[in-house]
């Protein structure tokens, strides 16, 4: 198991992207939380408010959730990263996998 952390430009890019990976199958679900965000880009610090997502999904899935939330994305350079579960409770990874389930 594995949570994907996806920073997005704000909540409405988020969302869409949440649900695109929903619909999927590829997650079992997604937070998302308002965040300030300090950066240097192009040689200039800069902070935005912006958007992260929290995924919860089964490792086999990260590359095909890298592949469909970069075309639904708006940064040129999106952060999308896998975070591994260290511990977890049996019950929910159970959840997690049945909702993640690939059919194709």
């Amino acid at each position: 198991m594995i949570s994907v952390y996806i920073a997005c430009r704000d909540e409405k890019e988020a969302r869409l992207i949440g649900l695109h990976l929903l619909e999927r199958r590829l997650i079992a679900c997604a937070n998302i939380f308002p965040v300030k965000s300090l950066f240097r880009w192009r040689g200039k610090i800069t902070e935005e408010t912006e958007a992260v997502m929290i995924c919860k999904t089964q490792q086999q899935n990260f590359e095909r959730i890298k592949e469909e939330a970069r075309q639904l994305h708006s940064y040129e350079i999106p952060c999308i990263i896998a975070l591994p579960w260290v511990e977890g409770d049996e019950e929910y990874k159970n959840w997690v996998r049945s909702e993640t389930h690939n059919d194709t």
